[in-house]
């Protein structure tokens, strides 16, 4: 049993306790060392200092997690616990997270650098809406009958994939999580579940609650690691069937390598995207303002789906510019803590650098600061909210994922224009539309090459309707019903009633 424990006491205008975890790995039920006795460390972005060293894990980890999944999944999980009993665990899952909500959107805004209420409201939010939805589906996963002749009684059921590896980001730990297992433990599968070496916390207060919940050891091992040595290990184990992958589209593209190097196992990825914002000159300005604003420095621009490239009608353009700077300019940082504060850290010094990179880039190539690209303050990883004009398509801030808070905004004449311009790009994960013509709303929508179309709205994303991309934003579907597809096999059974050789 691990003895390695961190406890952080939260003395804040909005939350006042102490909260210990684990930082062990959590395997068949409890926490234990690696074999190998790593660790490393979970870094503040607040202010770069050291909050405590975790476990991380490796093959030699994997592979001990996978045989304790495997054995549960034989022997008290799968399709010998009914998907009502499924559900019920679930459903306590949740509950146990909403009576904790306020400790993981702390430690969630600890260890990522979100502010603290939208972490609750959003964040957390969501994790326990995911959870009872997936509780209501455990036991509505169903086979068909199929008519075919006399002779025969056809049907088909959906089995359980087995043993999945399921590999989080740092920017929604939690949430991502949710996604993850909920629809895999609704259809009866085992777990490996790795989450970013970045943002670890969540992943490890929630293990506990799991055992509360009724889930035998086993069903979902924790195993913190970083990407090249427990991540691969995940995606090239021969034992586990399937692989589940939100994060860069670099690292997705190794994941699936591996997977088709192992053993073929069934792999979903959720990558990066560019995600184009349309504004219509007949769009509520003040409302698209808001919207195209939320949908970029939201989280501090670390969303997949950030809607990065704004394109304005030339009949509001300059309009929407001053606007759309006076919003970025009120966003407040502060005490992550603070319920004014809206604008936190990047989440690392890595991404720190690579935003702040891309901004220079867009400055050497001449497109015009419109506001901000600035470090806010001397500590931390603080960017200040950054739109960019006069922009080419052909510019790195234009065609490449920067996650981070810079806008780029474009101006376009008509209908045709914008949604090439749209589409003129790799990626395919969402697009948001603003106009009150119901029919060019819908011709935009359809017309973008995306995943998810949002219309007079942007990035508010929905545990009841499936998400993921087009062409290099990724392969299959998280969330809504879609997703029990990706966790289950189909089963084709034929029953031989007469006939005869």
């Amino acid at each position: 049993m691990s003895s390695s424990t961190y406890t952080h006491h939260f003395d804040t205008p909005t939350y006042n306790a102490s909260v210990t975890l684990d930082t062990g790995l959590f395997i068949n039920g409890e926490f234990v060392q690696p074999v190998d006795g790593g660790t490393i460390d979970v870094i503040n972005p607040t202010n770069g200092q050291v909050i405590c060293p975790v476990s991380i894990g490796n093959a030699k980890d994997i592979d001990i997690a996978v045989k304790a999944a495997r054995t549960a999944y034989k022997t008290s999980w799968g399709l010998k616990v009914p998907g009502a009993e499924r559900g019920r665990m679930l459903s306590k899952f949740a509950d146990l997270v909403e009576e904790h909500s306020e400790e993981l959107a702390a430690l969630e805004s600890l260890n990522v650098g979100k502010p603290f209420a939208p972490t609750k409201m959003f964040d957390i939010g969501s994790v326990i809406k995911t959870l009872r939805y997936y509780a209501g589906w455990a036991d509505k996963i169903q086979g068909k009958t199929i008519e075919t002749n006399d002779a025969k009684f056809c049907y088909t059921r959906r089995e359980p994939v087995g043993v999945v590896g399921q590999i989080v980001p740092w920017n929604g730990p939690l949430y991502l999580t949710a996604w993850k297992i909920g629809p895999a433990l609704a259809a009866g599968n085992c777990i490996i579940l790795k989450p970013s070496e970045f943002s670890p916390f969540t992943a490890l207060r929630i293990a506990p609650l799991l055992n509360l919940a009724g889930f035998p050891p086993g069903v979902i091992n924790i195993v913190n690691g970083i990407g090249s040595q427990a991540g691969q290990a995940i995606s090239e184990h021969p034992n586990i069937e399937m692989v589940s992958f939100t994060g860069s589209s670099l690292t997705g593209r190794k994941v699936l390598e591996a997977a088709a190097r192992s053993n073929l196992k069934q792999v979903t990825l959720e990558l990066g995207g560019k995600s184009p914002t349309i504004i219509y000159d007949d769009a509520d300005l003040e409302q698209a303002v808001k919207w195209a604003s939320f949908g970029v420095f939201f989280n501090m621009g670390q969303v997949c789906c950030a809607g990065s490239r704004i394109f304005v009608q030339e009949g509001i353009y300059d309009e929407f510019l001053q606007k759309f700077r006076d919003v970025a300019k009120s966003l407040k940082t502060g005490d992550l803590f603070d319920p004014t504060t809206n604008h936190g850290p990047q989440v690392s010094k890595i991404q720190f650098d690579r935003v702040m990179g891309y901004i220079a880039s867009g400055k050497e190539e001449s497109a015009k600061l419109e506001t901000g690209g600035v470090q806010i303050g001397t500590e931390g990883y603080f960017i200040e909210p950054t739109i960019f004009s006069n922009a080419k398509p052909s510019m790195k801030i234009a065609r490449e994922e920067i996650f981070g808070p810079v806008a780029t905004v474009f101006k376009f004449v008509d209908e045709k224009e914008v949604i090439d311009l749209a589409n003129d790009t790799s990626y395919g994960l969402a697009c948001a539309v603003f106009t009150k013509d119901l029919k060019r709303a819908l011709n935009t929508a359809h017309g973008i090459e995306a995943g998810t179309s949002w219309v007079n709205m942007a990035s508010f994303l929905d545990h009841a309707l499936p998400f993921g991309g087009y062409k290099q934003s990724g392969l299959g579907r998280d969330v809504g019903e879609y997703a029990l597809e990706q966790y289950t096999q189909l089963k084709s059974v034929h029953f031989n009633l007469g006939i005869e050789l």
